[in-house]
């Protein structure tokens, strides 16, 4: 699997806005960054240009817009304003401008997409697309959406094949041009697991890695993104995961891996319950 393509971005999430750690990812090469409109209790983008100003400008931006203070929604109005207020708090434009978990509010998904475009057209971002947790409410209802440039989902060995196969089918009846990943250890890269799974297994024979850096190169692979989120407060660990996105996945194994776990969801679902019994 081509390594060139692949950039690390950080994940905001959950992770210290320090400037420390914007100076530590730009000495890595890092230059994503992956924000939202609600994180950090709404002053995530506040809080990037008043510790950061000067350093912003280096950095590719991308945030989400979808939730307010009093919970999900995808009203037009509602969307415009954040995308606005985005811009105006982050003192620039971001560069991407992603709907925030639309399987959330299927209904108003479709007149979403359209202000998204519309913000784009605007000037007000460069491009737009989706953020989505779990796509299967998407693909369960009717609609027809504006090709998204760009759409960002769950990667890596945490994620089930229903959930893979669900972005296959998203990223084809979307038309989506580029796709992104995100919580490459399910938002625990510390778990005991991740040191009890041989990860290299996933990589080209030969290369030496920690198992960090090895799961960090599988979920490029889980499914195949040219981007992903890591959320982290160190920059060590920020560090790691740039050294694994270098790595190369065999893509045989990734094939193999794959139709294992469509073969065990399908025995799974024709297995007996226990009331058969």
């Amino acid at each position: 699997m081509r390594t060139a393509d692949h950039r690390i971005a950080l994940g905001l999430y959950r992770t210290g806005h320090t400037r420390q750690l914007l100076e530590g990812a730009l000495e890595h090469g890092v230059t994503d960054l992956d924000t939202a409109f609600n994180y950090r209790h709404f002053a995530s983008h506040r809080t990037l240009a008043a510790i950061a100003d000067d350093l912003l400008p280096a950095f590719t931006i991308s945030t989400k817009v979808g939730y307010f203070p009093d919970g999900h929604n995808l009203a037009p109005a509602r969307l415009r304003a954040a995308v606005e207020q985005s811009a105006e708090e982050l003192r620039r434009t971001p560069d991407t401008v992603l709907l925030h978990n639309p399987e959330s509010s299927v209904d108003a998904f479709v007149d979403a997409c359209a202000v998204l475009l519309e913000m784009r057209e605007a000037g007000l971002c460069k491009t737009w697309g989706l953020s989505t947790w779990d796509p299967r409410p998407l693909l369960d209802a009717d609609w027809e959406i504006p090709c998204p440039n760009v759409a960002m989902v769950r990667a890596g060995l945490t994620v089930s094949t229903g959930l893979l196969d669900a972005v296959d089918e998203l990223v084809d009846r979307a038309r989506i041009r580029e796709l992104w990943g995100m919580s490459p250890f399910a938002g625990n890269a510390d778990d005991s697991i991740w040191q009890t799974v041989d990860t290299s297994t996933f990589l080209v024979p030969g290369q030496q890695c920690s198992a960090l850096e090895a799961g960090v190169a599988a979920a490029f692979a889980l499914p195949e993104v040219t981007r992903l989120a890591v959320g982290t407060s160190h920059v060590e660990h920020l560090a790691e995961a740039v050294s694994g996105s270098r790595l190369e996945v065999n893509t045989e194994t990734v094939t193999a891996y794959r139709a294992l776990l469509r073969e065990r969801a399908t025995v799974s679902a024709g297995a007996p319950s226990r009331k058969d019994h």
